[in-house]
């Protein structure tokens, strides 16, 4: 049994990943070909620097990632403070079901409700554009606030709740006690639900795709305008530095995690 759940997990993973590593190999592949490597090359990646689109998109993204990301991080850390000092048990669960709404939500229902909203809003203030860059960074911050809970929420109930107390009877105003004493025991879930949003961000389609206006083009729906025609290896090449990135990202994110938790259990011996 023990060798059947092996295989399965492997054919699993090799379903995941082949994709992935099929792009990454032919994003150094010196022909256009995705049948045949040619031989070896950078020039793919060469091109993609050089294409002024691609990186005016790219650098769309991360700008909108990492507001949306930062934005979506500190609401959502708020957010699960407050939920978690709620004493009603009812009014808790109430909240948490509706917290988990935009997860549970087909995104392009997210998308076109979004949308309808941004566009009433627009028309009702008079706005000469209803959708822009502000109403992207309001759709991404809205979808990526479940996430940035659901990291954070188990981090403050592994957390010692009269930690804050004992931090103010020491002397530390309450808002003092919550960034000293609070932040650094919950900081992994923190760091975890901003790591989430920022890759969510980078990753979306459908909801960009509704809630986008025309002076702001993202990565994902410049690589979509190109499928019409069809997509070139540079693309390859951009999306294989940001797995790499992201995968990097995780990697030291895990390490930090392990540490702050090794740490944590040395000081309590």
């Amino acid at each position: 049994m023990k060798i059947i759940g092996k295989v399965f997990n492997f054919l699993i993973f090799l379903f995941l990943y082949a994709p992935l590593f099929v792009m990454m190999f032919f994003s150094f592949n010196k022909s256009k070909s995705t049948s045949v490597f040619t031989g070896f090359s950078l020039k793919w990646y060469e091109e993609m620097f050089s294409n002024r689109d691609t990186m005016e998109a790219l650098t769309n993204t991360l700008i909108l990632a990492l507001l949306s990301a930062v934005i979506a991080t500190i609401l959502g850390t708020l957010a699960a403070v407050g939920i978690y000092r709620m004493r009603s048990r009812w009014v808790r669960n109430v909240t948490m079901n509706v917290t988990n709404i935009p997860m549970m939500n087909p995104d392009i229902v997210t998308g076109v409700s979004l949308m309808l909203l941004f566009v009433f809003i627009g028309r009702l203030i008079g706005a000469s554009e209803s959708l822009n860059f502000f109403t992207l960074l309001i759709a991404h911050v809205t979808f990526n606030l479940p996430y940035v809970i659901l990291n954070v929420l188990p981090k403050l109930r592994q957390t010692d709740p009269h930690l804050m107390e004992a931090a103010e009877d020491l002397g530390c105003h309450p808002v003092r006690a919550f960034f000293e004493a609070v932040i650094p025991s919950i900081r992994p879930g923190i760091l975890s639900g901003f790591l989430m949003a920022f890759t969510l961000s980078i990753d979306d389609f459908v909801i960009s795709y509704y809630t986008n206006g025309s002076s702001f083009q993202t990565l994902p729906l410049k690589i979509y305008s190109m499928t019409k025609k069809k997509v070139k290896p540079d693309m390859y090449a951009l999306c294989t530095l940001i797995f790499v990135t992201i995968l990097i990202l995780l990697i030291i994110i895990n390490i930090a995690q392990a540490k702050s938790e090794k740490n944590s259990q040395d000081s309590e011996f």
